[in-house]
């Protein structure tokens, strides 16, 4: 009997036991040991510990510091510690003429955590905390106490708060480490003055992080935290260099008014909800290079005074960049743009441009917007290779934008890169073939040289960028030469001459029109032509010989001409200045075609003399049957020799002040292909010399035409309609 009772009393124990363990498997863990990895095994804070930590202080870093590490400290609104807590650690932190840090590294801090609770309170008034402050704490101050007591004023004539719930500034002097603590609070405390440093390396907070007109002092370390809440940094200030890189964060994020005075890393952080960048000044370098966001983040009316780098990062939502001010360069470089990007009134100054070199951007599921006529100029890309695709699908996305003059620019970039790459290619080293010394003439080092020169005897280089794998060759030396070298197998000598007539061609293009994008550009070359030909054939014409009786245009006539054609020419010249990416070049070009064989043949025409019938007319006729404004494209500069035609020809009037105003319209007709009045060369007695130079003109006009067409078709939306649909 006493053997079966013992085995029921096994029984009900064993089932009590089991009972136990799926209790613990069903129900959720006590909060104090479901938080993060060896919480539980955290000694639990008591107020004798607490006394004994607060009368024997450590030094770290040459300042005594508060230690309270590896414990478990219970903040909740239950807890009996809570009140006593607060009381003897800011007796503690402001007892004493020296600062006192806080060190919480490696705790876990049950309930909310009131920092405001820990600073001295600072009066709106007064000059008693001077001494603790630096000149541009005292001015940040100073405002922030105007603006409080401006607040609480208005608070108090509306009756949105009582007498005494009036706004606090507060000061913490000392630096906080708070190195891979676990908060399972909020974290909150408005308008607080850190003095010194803040280190949150790898914390983890579980409820909001709320610092709303915080002024952090010094730098600020947030290095892998994990925010698993809102982070509300509304209006803060940070005085100098703030880390968030490798943070997560899993709610929303304010940051809005905020002020970074230092560089600002955010570099390999993850955003899982909204984010509000609006309103903030960023007064050094932003880094957000990899980065992943999942929601819309929002830059609105921000200021970034130095550059702004999201290299490789993520984008998966719409990012707002909407009246932003751009003072330096902005790198999405490698970057997944996989949403819309909106730049629109954004005002890009000085050196600011996007450099979207490698981004992965398809206009299929995201889209680029700006100002019709700005962002496409901003864009940019240091290289050809590797980004033909990239190009090609930012021309889409502002065609389907029906934004064509931002399309044209996208396109005028990416001819002009082509247009280096041709130049590289026929003037460049190839580094599989040259010899060290002329390795070291381009830019490269005596050892980067060999360095090469070894390598390319086991394997050839096959792109420049294979020059990083080389050691000893670091990134400086690669773009100092990149534009120099190339990889390519040497050119034929047919291959070179194709290759040189399609870079002639192509930077005719570039240099005279902007690869069809500059209307200002291309009219400012007419005018100047226009006024330079004029003057020629004045010459030619009015100026025959001095013996042995003289045939040359009056003095007043002279001046007339001279001075219209300077007018002419320098208004054309201006806008040439104005408009052209490379103004050398392209008054280099316009040389090249309008000065060298003109006036060989007027030297020659000199040099020979005129002894021909006819010597007292003039060389032009006109077609005095009508007067009006004529398209004459098809039209020939020489008289016709049908005697009828010929018959309605008579030739210009030489007797009259205003007779110089003929060859302005005789060169408008061979360059623009209209004019007023039908004006031709005769075909009787007129030396073959003028007779070429007259063609030449005609003939470089009819090329300067279907270039001015092809330009118009291209910045004209009327005609672009015509030509694309």
């Amino acid at each position: 009997m006493g053997r079966t009772v013992r085995r029921q009393v096994i029984g009900i124990g064993w089932l009590a036991v089991c009972f136990s363990l799926l209790l613990s498997l069903l129900l959720p863990l006590p909060q104090a040991l479901a938080q993060g990895s060896g919480s539980s095994s955290l000694p639990l804070l008591t107020a004798e510990m607490l006394q004994q930590r607060l009368s024997t202080l450590d030094q770290r870093d040459g300042k005594p510091t508060i230690n309270l590490r590896q414990v478990a400290i219970d903040l909740r609104a239950d807890s009996d510690l809570r009140d006593r807590f607060y009381r003897l650690v800011q007796n503690r932190l402001q007892s004493g003429s020296r600062p006192i840090g806080l060190d919480l590294s490696y705790s876990l801090v049950l309930g909310e955590l009131d920092l405001t609770k820990l600073g001295l309170r600072a009066p709106l008034y007064g000059d008693a905390l001077v001494s603790l402050l630096d000149a541009e704490t005292q001015a940040q101050l100073s405002r922030d106490r105007k603006r409080l007591n401006q607040l609480n004023q208005l608070s108090r004539s509306l009756l949105i708060q009582e007498k005494g719930t009036a706004q606090q500034i507060y000061l913490v002097r000392g630096p906080l480490v708070f190195v891979q603590t676990h908060f399972t609070g909020n974290v909150v405390g408005a308008d607080i003055f850190f003095l010194d440093r803040l280190l949150f390396q790898g914390t983890q907070f579980d409820q909001s992080l709320s610092l709303p007109g915080a002024r952090f002092g010094q730098n600020v370390n947030l290095t892998g935290a994990r925010f698993s809440q809102e982070v509300n940094l509304r209006n803060s200030i940070f005085f100098k260099g703030a880390r968030l890189d490798q943070s997560y964060f899993a709610g929303a994020a304010t940051f809005q008014g905020t002020e970074f005075r230092g560089d600002a890393n955010f570099s390999q952080s993850t955003f899982v909800k909204e984010v509000n960048f609006s309103r903030v000044q960023w007064l050094d370098n932003a880094d957000f290079a990899q980065t992943v966001w999942k929601e819309p983040v929002s830059f609105f009316k921000g200021s970034f005074e130095k550059a702004l780098f999201f290299t490789q990062s993520r984008i998966e939502a719409p990012l707002s960049m909407r009246q932003v001010r751009f003072s330096e360069p902005i790198n999405f470089r490698n970057a997944a743009l996989l949403a819309q990007a909106d730049f629109g009134d954004a005002a890009f100054q000085g050196r600011a441009y996007i450099n979207v070199s490698g981004m992965d951007f398809n206009p299929d599921q995201a889209r680029i917007l700006g100002n019709p006529g700005q962002i496409g100029r901003v864009l940019s890309v240091p290289s050809l290779s590797g980004n033909e695709t990239l190009l090609r699908n930012l021309v889409r996305n502002f065609r389907r934008l029906e934004q064509i003059s931002d399309a044209y620019r996208v396109e005028y970039t990416a001819e002009r890169l082509r247009l280096r790459e041709l130049r590289q290619r026929l003037l460049g080293v190839n580094v599989n073939t040259a010899s060290r010394l002329k390795l070291v003439q381009i830019g490269f080092t005596e050892a980067q040289a060999q360095a090469i020169a070894n390598r390319r005897q086991t394997h050839a280089l096959l792109s420049a960028s294979d020059l990083l794998d080389i050691e000893g060759v670091d990134l400086a030396a690669y773009v100092k030469v990149r534009d120099r070298i190339l990889t390519r197998r040497s050119l034929s000598p047919l291959g070179r001459v194709q290759i040189c007539l399609r870079w002639l061609w192509l930077d005719g293009l570039v240099v005279l029109s902007r690869y069809g994008t500059g209307v200002g550009l291309i009219i400012g070359i007419g005018l100047m032509a226009l006024a330079w030909f004029a003057v020629l054939f004045w010459f030619v014409d009015r100026y025959r010989r001095r013996l042995p009786t003289p045939i040359v245009p009056p003095l007043e006539q002279t001046f007339w001409i001279g001075g219209s054609s300077l007018a002419c020419a320098g208004f054309g010249l201006s806008m040439v200045l104005r408009s052209a990416d490379y103004p050398a070049a392209t008054l280099t070009w316009l040389a090249v075609l309008m000065v060298p064989l003109p006036l060989a043949c007027i030297a020659r025409i000199l040099q020979k003399g005129r002894f021909h019938d006819l010597m007292a007319e003039s060389y032009f006729r006109e077609d005095g049957s009508m007067r009006q404004l004529r398209l004459l494209i098809a039209r020939l500069p020489v008289m016709p020799l049908f005697p009828f035609f010929r018959d309605r020809f008579t030739p210009i009037l030489q007797d009259r002040r205003w007779s110089w105003l003929n060859y302005y319209d005789f060169s408008l007709n061979n360059w623009f292909k209209f004019g007023f009045n039908d004006i031709r060369l005769r075909d009787q007695d007129v030396p073959g010399l003028v007779t070429a130079l007259v063609w030449y003109q005609w003939g470089l006009g009819l090329m300067y035409v279907a270039l001015l067409l092809w330009t118009f078709s291209r910045t004209i939306p009327g005609l672009n309609l015509l030509l694309y649909f």
